[in-house]
């Protein structure tokens, strides 16, 4: 049987670019004062030899493990899982791996996260929040580095990643507005309370009736156990025993939006000739339904994208310079279930 291949190391390229291993070194490192001419042969060098940089041993080296932690509150609702696969590609570009936790939206487990519960395994934290106070962020562990997704609890303390949702949810009650819809639901929202994405989508959706100088109505604010099929199908149930049905639903993510379609379609409601459905998120699901969804799509691979870059240059450089508020854009995409 013919044996394996020895796997190049750097001693071999450096014979190969007739330079010495530290030089090969500084190339790999991208140190400056290497001429273009001793660069360019030692990149030739690595290609035919097809050397690979040990990153893990560099890692290890620098007492780091390569891995990052990605915590979030259920798997089971797609926007979490969609979002998990682009974190997980966008940190296998910079050769980390990742570590992802559940942590049920549960205040404890959240708190578990901040501090580091598994710091021995992780080099940082991207962390999706519900639960946590403000207070939290202000006694956490600060040698480890946390990226906050969605809403944070307190301003300043953490680099943050999030799309505009005051700014997504009037784009998208102004849709329904441009469609002459007036008696608009928010299922799921939040009139009062602690300052989280569901109030904040509500503020929004409040800016674009009183923008367009249609009265408020508190009672089309519908709240919800959780963001589940099942709940947006018990709400829009709930809704159309009303006196005065409403003419459009906002959802505020697409799993309720889902289940209150099929409530609407069980209870023989006409969509959108009846009532206008729009959710939140572009799960691929909303691509697919009877009708398709209408729907508030944040830009998930560029959530991604920031949220990794951020964590890994806390990492590399703890103090290095103020925390970033990242904010990601997002489109209205008009589908079947508002006429589109």
């Amino acid at each position: 049987m013919d044996s394996v291949a020895a796997r190049p190391r750097i001693k071999d390229v450096a014979e190969y670019a007739g330079v010495s291993p530290k030089t090969v070194s500084n190339v790999i490192n991208n140190f400056e004062h290497v001429s273009d001419r001793t660069r360019e042969a030692v990149r030739e060098a690595i290609d035919a030899l097809g050397y690979r940089v040990n990153i893990a041993g560099r890692q290890l080296r620098q007492g780091r493990t390569g891995m990052i932690t990605l915590a979030v509150p259920e798997l089971d609702v797609a926007y979490f899982s969609e979002l998990a696969k682009h974190v997980m590609t966008e940190a296998d570009r910079h050769g980390r791996t990742v570590l992802l936790h559940q942590t049920g939206g549960s205040r404890e487990r959240e708190l578990a996260a901040l501090h580091g519960f598994d710091a021995q395994f992780s080099d940082g934290i991207i962390l999706s929040p519900l639960a946590l106070r403000p207070q939290d962020l202000a006694t956490r562990d600060r040698r480890l580095p946390v990226v906050l997704l969605g809403e944070r609890p307190a301003e300043g303390s953490t680099d943050h990643v999030a799309i505009d949702n005051v700014r997504a949810a009037r784009d998208a009650t102004e849709h329904l507005l441009a469609r002459g819809r007036r008696r608009i639901a928010v299922v799921g929202g939040r009139v009062r309370g602690r300052q989280g994405t569901d109030r904040l989508r509500t503020d929004g959706h409040r800016a674009a009736l009183k923008a367009a100088h249609v009265p408020f109505d508190s009672d089309l604010v519908i709240g919800v156990d959780a963001y589940h099929w099942q709940d947006g199908a018990r709400a829009a149930a709930a809704l159309l025993e009303q006196r005065t049905r409403p003419d459009a639903l906002l959802c505020l993510n697409d799993h309720l939006a889902l289940g209150a379609l099929r409530a609407l379609h069980e209870k023989n409601v006409s969509v959108p000739k009846d009532m206008d459905v729009v959710g939140f998120d572009d799960i691929e699901a909303s691509r697919f339904s009877v009708p398709t969804l209408t729907t508030v799509a944040p830009d998930k691979r560029e959530i991604a994208r920031a949220a990794v870059l951020l964590l890994i240059d806390r990492i590399d450089d703890p103090d290095g310079g103020p925390l970033q508020d990242h904010v990601v854009g997002h489109e209205v995409i008009v589908r079947e279930s508002t006429g589109g």
